[in-house]
């Protein structure tokens, strides 16, 4: 079967921002504006269209990544709306890895908030080409070329406006379209679907002018015609122009910066427009590069539906009609419904029984799915998150994604006799659809222990727990995941020998332990020389390291962030094995810390406080009796914000602490920044 709409005309996008700055309520505008919804939902009264969990219409955010596919101007435009809250920081990742280009919203009153700041950073990972969308431009105090100066100073980039507001706040009416310079008035009366183009107003042609004469700057490199016209003072018309754009924003060399109001439905279509003129198409994105399994060589895969079939399994959903959903991004070839497929990470053949377009959890049928596509999989049974499907004649193996550690545990334990066989499973479903959620059985307590990104991750989990999977469950005290690891060099032996009848047991090594670097894990290499220890042995020696890291012996927490060097040893002809290698690391490892001055380290958050200054000395001393450490404080639009870094197991409750000190008028958000050694009581504070 053809390809109804030809590569250059799809896109895929996504929409990525700090909580509240108006993602759900854009994807809103934009479906109604595509024809795909023929009511504008609200974010604030649970009707988007885009927020289909339970979870999500009650709290009035977005928790799980939701895609689309909407036609605009003969363009097809997949869209995947991400979630803004730090707990869901899994989701924006996985999405930003099958993603073309990214909407990155911001709001006009707030600015570059912290959580801004993270997905930015894990958009420039992945080099997603992104366009600017400063919303919410009707509100009290929104600042347009205060937050373009933000956008410049926190996310060290040159952000390009495209557009211009006219009036700020209630005066907000309109745009001044630098592209064409034309102004732009809104008919508030037709919910913005009308507008006119007319003259620029004689008091704004300055500000026109030279914000347009910036925008000429930042993109004539990309265009010699455009250059020699502006250089000369010519007309240059709009398509050269726009060209130009293009061409500097897929560099990722600007971020161009439009303006509007999502709410009052003003500059959504131009917002659409630029997503066409300027983001990339699967073509622009180039060859995926991937590695062949059976060659062992990497290799890559054009965007073309005539080569070998590759697709990433991003996400995986538990649907209570048809079992577990596959979302798929394909980067090469097609694939028909019925058809096999290989995953060459798990070395397993798959039958896919439905291909299916989403719309949020609407889902309609389609046959096949071809280069380019995000589409849904029904029939795949062991595929996980991060695994490559393709042709099992041209294997390969795309780029996994990374996921950060989970920071937060709680005990979890069926209410009743009966809930008990379905809790595992239910746990197990959750788990495969969200990496950064972990299960496991305390091996001491017995205890069910489940680990999260946060407070609000491990509660919106444990009520699908109930609404989903009809498990009731009793929730113990969040536990906070506790390492260790060392501050010193040590060198440290294991021998491990075992005289019986026959064969006996023997391993000797000799290692190195020396601190790793932060967030590093683990770390192995081997320098014996000549034959010391044959090659066979040196994989379980590292193995037996690897087990002993899971219990420390400062309070018996697993260690983290250490470096071991294999340096010596010696082996019996008759007498050695693997096992006998493996237990000697162990106990290398074991005799190595307890010389290496072991610690017990904590995972300390990085914290923002937004407030109005009357509430900032309260707010400060209560950070204080949790061991904050005060980074900076400084003024955003009238409001104070402090910059803390603070440990995690002093953060539970601060919620409703922090609204209780401010009357409600404070906001926070809070990310993993690293761990840090557990400071002794009676100096500020100790592990509770």
């Amino acid at each position: 079967m053809p390809r109804k709409d030809s590569l250059e005309s799809v896109r895929n996008i996504g929409i990525m921002a700090h909580i509240d700055a108006g993602k759900t309520t854009t994807t809103e505008r934009i479906l109604y504006f595509a024809g795909k919804i023929h009511r504008m939902g609200e974010v604030h009264n649970g009707s988007a269209a885009m927020d289909w969990m339970a979870q999500e219409r009650e709290r009035g955010i977005t928790i799980t990544s939701a895609s689309t596919t909407i036609y605009w101007k003969e363009h097809r435009v997949n869209i995947i709306d991400t979630p803004g809250h730090v707990d869901f920081t899994a989701e924006v990742e996985r999405s930003l890895r099958v993603l073309d280009g990214a909407i990155a919203l911001f709001c006009a009153v707030g600015g570059v908030e912290p959580q801004s700041e993270t997905v930015w950073r894990q958009a420039d990972r992945y080099k997603v080409p992104r366009i600017a969308f400063i919303n919410k431009m009707d509100r009290v105090g929104a600042d347009f070329h205060g937050t373009v100066n933000n956008i410049r100073e926190k996310l060290s980039i040159s952000p390009v406006p495209l557009q211009i507001p006219l009036g700020e706040g209630e005066l907000f009416t309109g745009l001044i379209d630098l592209i064409k310079m034309k102004a732009v008035l809104y008919n508030e009366s037709s919910l913005g679907a009308l507008w006119e183009e007319v003259e620029i107003p004689k008091s704004l042609l300055p500000q026109a002018k030279e914000y347009r004469e910036k925008m000429l700057e930042a993109v004539s490199d990309y265009n010699d015609n455009l250059m020699e016209l502006f250089l000369e003072d010519k007309p240059i018309s709009k398509e050269l122009l726009r060209e130009a754009v293009r061409k500097a924003t897929l560099d990722c060399q600007i971020v161009p910066v439009l303006c509007g109001s999502a709410f009052k439905n003003k500059g959504v279509q131009r917002l659409m427009d630029a997503v066409i003129y300027y983001l990339p198409n699967p073509t622009q994105v180039g060859a995926v590069k991937g590695f062949n399994p059976k060659k062992e060589r990497e290799e890559t895969r054009k965007p073309d539906d005539d080569e070998p079939f590759s697709a990433l399994c991003y996400k995986i959903v538990s649907d209570p009609h048809v079992g577990k959903l596959h979302y798929l991004r394909i980067y090469s070839g097609k694939v028909e419904v019925g058809k096999t497929v290989y995953n060459p990470v798990l070395n397993k053949r798959e039958r896919l029984v439905k291909l299916l377009q989403m719309f949020a959890n609407k889902r309609v049928e389609i046959k096949e799915a071809l280069t380019g596509d995000i589409v849904a999989a029904v029939g795949l049974k062991a595929a996980r998150t991060g695994d490559t499907l393709c042709n099992e004649g041209h294997p390969i193996i795309l780029e996994r994604m990374e996921f950060p550690r989970p920071v937060i545990s709680v005990a979890i334990e069926p209410k009743t006799k009966a809930d008990e066989d379905k809790i595992s499973e239910a746990l197990n479903r959750l788990s495969d659809e969200d990496p950064t959620f972990q299960v496991a059985t305390d091996q001491e307590t017995g205890q069910m222990i489940i680990s999260g990104m946060g407070e609000l991750h491990l509660d919106i989990l444990t009520d699908r727990l109930k609404r989903e999977f009809k498990v009731a469950a009793n929730i113990g005290k969040p536990q906070v995941a506790y390492k260790e690891t060392v501050l010193q060099h040590a060198i440290a032996e294991g021998k491990f020998v075992r005289q019986t009848g026959g064969h006996g047991q023997y391993g000797h090594v000799k290692i190195e332990l020396e601190p790793g670097e932060s967030g590093s894990g683990f770390t192995f290499e081997n320098k014996t020389t000549g034959n010391t220890i044959p090659k066979e042995y040196i994989p379980p020696i590292s193995n037996g390291i690897k087990e002993a890291m899971k219990t420390g012996c400062v309070e018996g927490y697993p260690l983290i962030d250490l470096k071991v060097t294999l340096l010596d040893g010696s082996f019996h002809d008759v007498d050695s094995s693997e096992l006998a290698f493996k237990v000697a690391g162990s106990m290398a490892l074991q005799e190595a810390v307890r010389k290496a001055d072991p610690v017990l380290i904590e995972p300390i958050m990085s914290l923002e406080v937004m407030m109005p200054e009357e509430y900032m000395g309260d707010v400060i001393g209560n950070l204080s009796s949790r061991r904050a450490h005060i980074k900076g404080i400084n003024v955003r639009n009238e409001a104070q914000v402090i910059d803390a870094t603070v440990p995690l197991s002093e953060m539970f409750g601060y919620a409703t602490a922090l609204r209780s000190i401010s009357q409600g008028r404070a906001i926070f958000s809070m990310e993993f920044s690293h761990y840090e050694e557990v400071k002794k009581a009676g100096n500020g504070g100790g592990k509770s």
